[in-house]
């Protein structure tokens, strides 16, 4: 897997490097200024680019538009994007479009490495992984603003599994419930979200953004 990493801390930098290169992946540019990563991307055609949201020169959300921008630019290329905190807005912001190739985690998940190298294998791969602090507040805020009161506490569970982007087989096993099951409960989802089968529309990514954008 060819990795972009744009984060101007030269100690975190060189820590995911390591990391990335120690699981048998393959970093093939790092960057501190977020106004460089797309033209990089562009050039150097990587499969991820694992970026912060706060970069030079302002420190705000810098990183966080150079990630939008790549979307929109490149959609074929993954985006994982690493927060200190839990940015609501940004978060929401990113996951707005099409949620494939695209991760929200929160730096202190780096720690776990195990978890860290699952998530962005994940994302490469054209999948989703968002943390699961950010989950909570997203959820919170969409509980706030519509509760959604018709899916039951199961139900609940579900979608927020399914907005950290598990399977059904994943969401099963943390769960402790048949794959079976965890297909009733999607299916439910769905019905009371009033998402038919439709061949334009990807349901699952639709219920999560509707719950988390209620």
């Amino acid at each position: 897997m060819r990795v972009i990493i744009a984060e101007d801390s030269v100690l975190l930098r060189e820590g995911l490097t390591r990391l990335l290169v120690d699981a048998g992946h393959e970093v093939v540019g790092t960057v501190g200024d977020a106004d460089d990563v797309v033209a990089l991307a562009g050039d150097l055609r990587p499969d991820i680019v694992v970026m912060d949201v706060r970069m030079p020169p302002t420190h705000t959300d810098e990183g966080i538009r150079a990630a939008l921008a790549l979307r929109r630019e490149r959609p074929d290329i993954a985006v994982l994007v690493l927060s200190q905190y839990v940015e609501q807005h940004y978060a929401t912001e990113l996951l707005a479009g099409d949620t494939a190739g695209v991760g929200y985690l929160l730096k202190d998940r780096v720690a776990d490495v195990r978890e860290f190298i699952d998530a962005v294998s994940r994302v490469a791969e054209g999948g989703t992984a968002l943390d699961p602090e950010v989950v909570s507040h997203l959820l919170a805020r969409s509980r706030r603003r519509d509760p959604l009161e018709s899916l039951t506490p199961r139900e609940t569970d579900v979608i927020r599994l399914m907005a950290e982007g598990r399977s059904n087989v994943a969401i099963a096993a943390e769960l402790v419930v048949g794959e079976g099951a965890v297909e009733k409960h999607v299916s439910s989802i769905f019905t009371k979200l009033d998402l038919p089968p439709a061949d334009t529309d990807h349901r699952r990514v639709l219920a999560v953004l509707r719950y988390l954008d209620a």
